[in-house]
């Protein structure tokens, strides 16, 4: 049942009362007992629509693709943008995003238009009257777009429900859409050992919007402002393309994070036995992270954590030797560039999120066994049991060597 405060919610949207499109179409699956008069919801009749490519419309002109954050979830949804662009070539594609990665995907061929999504100021909207009005803004700019086909790759309650008050008819999302978000599609697909990866699960998605061509591709197109500033901040810093190797020892998550003494015991041997310059980036936050790593190295360390833009970092990773990274944004960036790359996995699980098709570069304890888990309780996971001699081998492995 949706709560109250979800029900309140769209009562106070005069947005939904002032466009002359229809009712709002609330699931079957939906059921709320909280609205007033004043709003015009009608339950749908029949069950959500099963999953049937066959039944798919091939003929989308304006799709919209949610996905906001995070950095890394942005990557791993790239490939799915232009298998949409391949699939539907004269459709209009917008892509729903955080402000702060926006400037991951801002000129990407695949792409016409970037909708700014405020996580920071929206979610103020239950108390605070600018927020209310900003998100009243945003669905009402989504309405007047007239999307025929949303896909929603995030899978949240937030997500989900923008792809419903966007007025949109056709709404994909996945099975496992958490907060009840699963209710809000028209279209889910079932989860499968087969495509256990996202990406791989993001094509089926895109497969029941009537896709053809679901081959995998990563495009992260070289910006010339970024591709100019970043020659000078690594020239700056005495360092040349190919001749450094980057350490990301930051995460979102502690529980993600390899100890720094091991990231500086690493750094040293990287610098001492293949003459490679060191690098450690990450986001201003994790900067005293990077200053850990360097007081226990002996080696030279470049700090450039909070010193460049998304674009960029992109530039710095795209140039770089080697990747060693906990599993976070900037990895699965380098990941999606093709970088030589180890990345170390804990508690989640690298079948379903790791580099793809690249089992070569992953770290972790029990991977083959994880199966369709989004993550694992078992202690003997912990990143802490990942050893220095277990990455550098694979480091090693990675360099060719």
């Amino acid at each position: 049942m949706i709560g109250p405060f979800l029900c309140r919610f769209l009562e106070s949207l005069e947005i939904l009362r002032s466009y002359k499109k229809g009712p709002i179409i609330l699931p079957t699956n939906v059921q709320c007992t909280h609205f007033n008069r004043r709003c015009r919801i009608v339950v749908a009749e029949g069950p959500t629509p099963a999953y049937n490519p066959q039944l798919m419309s091939d003929g989308w002109k304006n799709i919209l693709l949610i996905k906001p954050s995070s950095l890394g979830d942005i990557v791993m949804a790239l490939p799915a943008l232009s298998a949409l662009r391949r699939s539907f070539p004269a459709a209009r594609l917008t892509w729903l995003v955080r402000p702060a990665f926006a400037p991951l995907i801002e000129g990407h061929p695949h792409l016409d238009e970037i909708v700014h999504f405020d996580r920071k100021t929206l979610g103020k909207a239950w108390y605070h009257p600018g927020a209310m009005k900003a998100l009243v803004g945003l669905i009402a700019d989504l309405r007047r777009r007239r999307f025929d086909a949303a896909l929603d790759l995030q899978g949240l309650l937030r997500t989900a429900s923008l792809a419903w008050l966007s007025g949109c008819p056709h709404r994909f999302g996945p099975v496992w859409g958490r907060e009840f978000a699963h209710h809000f599609y028209t279209t889910t697909v079932p989860r499968r050992i087969e495509w256990v990866h996202v990406i791989d699960y993001y094509m089926k998605l895109v497969e029941a919007m009537g896709g053809r061509d679901l081959s995998v591709e990563f495009v992260m197109p070289r910006k010339p402002d970024a591709v100019a500033s970043t020659a000078a901040l690594l020239a700056q810093n005495d360092l040349t393309p190919l001749g450094y190797a980057v350490l990301i020892p930051g995460s979102a998550q502690v529980s993600k994070c390899w100890p720094a003494e091991r990231f500086a015991a690493l750094a040293d041997r990287l610098a001492s036995d293949h003459g490679l310059a060191v690098v450690a980036i990450g986001s201003q936050a994790e900067r005293v992270m990077v200053e850990q790593v360097q007081t226990h190295a002996a080696c030279r360390i470049v700090n450039l954590a909070g010193e460049t833009s998304l674009p960029q970092l992109v530039e710095v990773l795209r140039s770089a030797r080697l990747v060693v990274a906990n599993d976070t944004g900037p990895g699965h960036i380098a990941a999606a560039l093709g970088r030589p790359l180890v990345m170390m996995f804990s508690w989640s699980n690298p079948l379903r999120v790791g580099p793809y098709r690249r089992p070569e570069c992953v770290v972790g304890r029990d991977i083959e066994a994880r199966g369709m888990a989004v993550r694992s309780t078992d202690r003997a996971h912990a990143i802490d049991y990942i050893t220095p001699d277990e990455v550098y081998t694979r480091a090693a492995e990675q360099l060719g060597l």
